[in-house]
Order: structure tokens, then C-alpha cells, then sequence
């Protein structure tokens, strides 16, 4: 079953292809579903196969030489940090194309193009998480910024051209020293195979070394996850990206970042971790307070859940930072659920701002749950399980990235770790405050009418009182396996926890 890996990669990749042979617009639509469907059938099937007791090891390997002067090779391969984002990334990529291809409106100018578009991108994320080499994680790595780009700079909102811009800088920018710090450890060790390193657990690299080689590496992926204070390219972009844009970012981009922690930094370099695991924690809970802040202030609902990532993604760096089994554990299940929550609440961010024609919360005005009540009630369950609530999967990661900074890896100074745990919990009590606000000012009290930006008020009234659609029947095939996910990994956290639990153990160079 080792050409499953390698499947993963072909079958979107041929998917590409296929768009690019003349074909009608009919023809685009069970070419988008069939492919990214049987890509999601094929991660499906990988996890059912997957040997749960050996979960620390990588398994489904492809390992055949690549460029042979230089001795890289061309390795795959899937453990349990990697599995979820696997199968989450060819989820979230299977829903777009539903929520693209199911409905006859919602295709948009260059529909060949943006398919094809995003095939390219599944293959860069999903061949991210495969990676078992070091210069083929940052091939793919790199891959997905240019699709990204077009996403936004051709399907975006007004201002895409500049959110656009901006990201790319911003990412290739953190991608150069990403890089340096990649061939230093290259230079060092001689290898790029990360499950040698990963084994090696810093042998043949210097504490000093080491340190400079986790900031350059450290530095590139909190671009892409983002930390603060690098952050300041992800409200822009997802703000003007499309929905499905918006979606992937936020679900599966994000997410690379966050892992290459665990699959490089951590455990390769485990002297650096340690040595800037406080700096980490520090920032980390920065982001947490400044991303909760900054929702409270903004007045776009895409913009406010963008900067909720930034404050999710906080407790994602604080459970790296406090270099525990269970604090990984958190930071890793906290990955999975931003990934269903946060991709729920962009599509139904999308929804609004179709059916209402903006995003603007005082314009929107209250009374969704009169006008939309499922609408409404889907917004409601997301918003409440992405500020933490007990028995969601929102609430799982971030107590655990809390609980390991309440007792730190020997070495770390415990009263800087309570301190961090402090901030953090004033910053999930403000996240419950930004969401609960915002719920307050869209869902509850007496509907207003509001313009459509394609017409004026009379003309959106009437559209209204047609019965503007509350959920559509391809909307609820794109959301309802993301809400039934969110309670199945609130209610069941072992399902997730059971998997990662032995490949972080190794991670930290303990025994499974």
C-alpha cells in the first residue's frame, strides 16, 4: 500500500491535467467533484489502512533517489502527526469543489482557471505533510504561494491586488530564511533526510548551531502561521480572498506552518527548541491577547475571524513552546480543529456576504436568526466552538497548550510558563467575548432590511421575502461534515489523541 503517498499526489495532479484538455464548462464540474472526491476517498482509505500501534513511524513510504549528485531523495511517508492534516486538507479541498461545483451560480469568471488553481494547491499542501525530506517539505512548501496568489490577486475582493502583494512578500520573504536555515543544517549534518535527523536528535550540530538554525527556521514558519508580529499580511488576504480561498487558507495553509514545528524544528533541533521555547511562549501568548484585541475592534466579520486565527494559532505556539507530551498533544489537536472550525466559519462568512451583499456587521444589522435561522444557527454552533466551549473540539487544544504551560519541559522556568498560562487564559475568556458580541450584533434582535450591493433596498427587500435561500442543499453537504467532525472530536478527543500521543513521545525523543 506504499503507493498510497504517492497517489495522493498523482490524482489531483492528473486532475490539473485534465483541465487543462478543451472541455466545455459543463464538463468542469464532475471533473472538479470526481478528482478532489477521489482524493478524499484515497486519504480515506489511508487512514482506515494505517497501523494505529505503530503511529510513531512513518508508514506508506516512498523513498526513490531524486537528485542523485546531490543525494536527495524523493521520500514520502505518514505518521500520526501527519495523518489528520492529510485527511483534513483533502476534506477541506473535496468541500470547496462542492460548494463551487454543486451550484450553478457560484462558478466564477475563468471557472478552467480556478479549478485548476486549486488542484495545484491540494497537491502542494497534502505533498507538504508527505514530506520526509528536507528540501522536498520546502518544495512543496513553496508551492502553494503561487496558486495562493492567484486566488486572491484574480477572485478576490476589491482590494486584492495589493492583499495579494502582500502575502507573497510576506511568505516568500520568510521562505529565504526558512531556506538558510534548512542548508545550514544540511551543511552541518550532511543529510537532508528528516527521519535520520529526526533520529539523530541533533547529533553532529552544535548548541549554537542549533539556536541559529531553529530562529532562521522558526522565523520562516511563524510567517506562514502567522505569529505575531508577523501576522500583518493574513487579516488583508483573507478579507479579499473568495470563500474557498479563505477556507484553505485558513484550514490547511495556516496549518503548514504550525507543522513544520513538529516535524522539523522540535525534534531536529532540540537544544534550539529549548533554548528559544521561552521567546516562543512569549510571542505566542502576545498573539493570543493581541489577535483576541484586535476582533473586538473590527467591524468586517471576515476580517474578525482572520484575526481569530492569529489568536488560535497562538495557542498552537504556546503548546510547541512548552516542549511537553501533552502540550504537543495540544498544539496538534488545536491544528485540527482551528482546521474544521475556522474553515466552517469562513463558509458561512461567504454565505452572509452573498445573501446579504456585504460583511459589514453594523450594516448587516441583527435578526439573522429570525430571517436565516439555520443560517443563523449554524453561525451560532461555529462561533461558540471556536471560542472553546466544553464538549467541542475547539475546547480540547487549548486546554491541553494551558496544561502543559502549567508544568513545562525540565529546563524551562515554570513560574515564566504560569505567567504564559495567565495570559492565556485572560485571552480565551476575550475570545469568548469577541464571538459572543459578534453574535450579539448579527444573529439576535429584530431584523433590518439591508441593501444588496447588486441592487438597491427595494430590490434586496423583495429578494428577501422570496425566501433568500437560508441553506441550500450543496451548502449543507459542504458544512454538515465539519460540524459533525467538531463534536465528534469534542465529545470523543481520544479518537485524535490516541494517534498522536506515541509520534509526539518520539518527537520529544522519548520512547512510544
Amino acid at each position: 500500500m506504499t503507493w498510497l503517498s504517492l497517489a495522493l499526489l498523482v490524482v489531483p495532479l492528473l486532475g490539473a491535467c485534465a483541465l487543462l484538455a478543451p472541455a466545455t464548462t459543463s464538463h468542469l464540474r464532475p471533473i472538479g467533484l470526481s478528482v478532489s472526491g477521489l482524493t478524499l476517498a484515497l486519504a480515506v482509505v489511508l487512514a482506515a489502512t494505517f497501523e494505529y500501534g505503530q503511529a510513531a513511524r512513518p508508514q506508506f513510504v516512498v523513498d526513490q533517489p531524486w537528485i542523485p549528485g546531490l543525494g536527495l531523495r524523493f521520500h514520502l511517508g505518514v505518521d500520526g502527526i501527519s495523518l489528520p492534516l492529510v485527511v483534513l486538507t483533502a476534506l477541506l479541498t473535496f468541500l470547496c469543489f462542492v460548494y463551487l461545483c454543486w451550484s450553478p451560480g457560484h462558478l466564477p469568471a475563468r471557472p478552467r482557471a480556478m479549478l485548476f488553481t486549486l488542484f495545484v494547491l491540494e497537491v502542494g499542501m497534502i505533498g507538504t505533510f508527505l514530506a520526509l525530506d528536507l528540501l522536498l517539505f520546502f518544495v512543496f512548501f513553496e508551492v502553494v504561494l503561487i496558486p495562493m496568489y492567484f486566488l486572491i490577486a484574480i477572485w478576490g475582493g476589491q482590494g486584492r491586488r495589493a492583499a495579494a502583494i502582500k502575502f507573497i512578500l510576506y511568505t516568500l520573504l520568510g521562505s529565504v530564511v526558512l531556506l538558510l536555515g534548512l542548508l545550514l543544517i544540511w551543511a552541518q549534518t550532511g543529510t537532508l533526510d528528516i527521519v535520520t535527523l529526526t533520529r539523530a536528535r541533533g547529533a553532529g550540530l552544535s548548541r549554537s548551531v542549533q539556536i541559529l538554525a531553529f530562529v532562521a527556521i522558526g522565523i520562516g514558519l511563524a510567517v506562514k502561521t502567522p505569529m505575531w508580529p508577523l501576522h500583518t499580511w493574513l487579516p488583508d488576504a483573507h478579507t479579499e480572498a473568495p470563500t474557498v480561498g479563505s477556507v484553505l487558507l485558513a484550514g490547511v495553509l495556516l496549518k503548514m506552518g504550525t507543522y513544520g514545528f513538529a516535524r522539523i524544528a522540535i525534534p531536529i533541533l532540540p537544544e534550539g527548541a529549548a533554548a528559544i521555547a521561552p521567546w516562543l511562549g512569549a510571542f505566542a501568548v502576545v498573539g493570543i491577547v493581541y489577535g483576541a484585541l484586535a476582533c473586538l475592534a473590527q467591524s468586517d466579520l471576515k476580517r474578525m475571524i482572520a484575526y481569530s486565527s492569529i489568536g488560535h494559532m497562538g495557542f498552537v505556539l504556546l503548546g510547541f513552546a512548552t516542549l511537553t507530551t501533552v502540550g504537543v498533544n495540544g498544539a496538534l489537536f488545536a491544528n485540527v480543529a482551528h482546521g474544521l472550525i475556522t474553515g466552517l466559519l469562513f463558509f458561512l462568512a461567504g454565505a452572509i456576504k452573498e445573501r446579504y451583499g456585504t460583511a459589514d456587521m453594523p450594516t448587516l444589522g441583527g435578526g439573522m436568526l429570525a430571517r436565516y435561522p439555520h443560517l443563523g444557527s449554524l453561525l451560532t454552533f461555529a462561533s461558540i466552538a471556536s471560542l472553546g466551549l466544553p464538549g467541542l473540539a475547539g475546547f480540547w487544544g487549548e486546554m491541553l497548550a494551558l496544561l502543559g504551560a502549567f508544568q513545562p519541559a525540565p529546563g524551562l522556568s515554570r513560574p515564566l510558563f504560569l505567567a504564559f498560562m495567565a495570559i492565556g487564559g485572560l485571552g480565551a475568556v476575550l475570545t469568548a467575548a469577541y464571538f459572543l458580541t459578534m453574535l450579539s450584533r448579527i444573529t439576535h434582535g429584530v431584523p433590518v432590511a439591508v441593501a444588496n450591493t447588486r441592487g438597491d433596498r427595494d430590490t434586496a427587500v423583495a429578494t428577501l421575502d422570496r425566501g433568500l435561500l437560508d441553506v441550500r442543499g450543496y451548502e449543507l453537504v459542504a458544512w454538515v461534515p465539519l460540524v459533525v467532525l467538531t463534536l465528534v472530536f469534542g465529545l470523543w478527543p481520544k479518537a485524535l489523541l490516541a494517534l498522536t500521543t506515541p509520534a509526539v513521545q518520539t518527537l520529544l525523543g522519548g520512547t512510544p
